[in-house]
């Protein structure tokens, strides 16, 4: 399972970290874009297997944020 975002935005805060258990509907990572932050959710729970973006980078539509396991 993987979290994409669907907008274009910099990554803010990344809130999980490899092996931290998410809920369906919890927060992984928060973007900023046109000064607002919107918050990404897993759509599924799992473990974290790996956050492939860092704080400070920019991301695009369909971009892949965490992979869940």
């Amino acid at each position: 399972m993987q979290v994409v975002t669907s907008m274009a935005g910099t990554v803010w805060k990344v809130l999980v970290r490899p092996g931290d258990t998410v809920s369906p509907g919890q927060d992984v990572v928060i973007l900023e874009s046109m000064k607002m932050e919107i918050p990404i959710a897993a759509e599924a729970g799992g473990t974290v297997r790996a956050v492939r973006v860092k704080e400070g980078d920019f991301v695009n539509a369909g971009d892949v944020l965490v992979e869940l396991e």
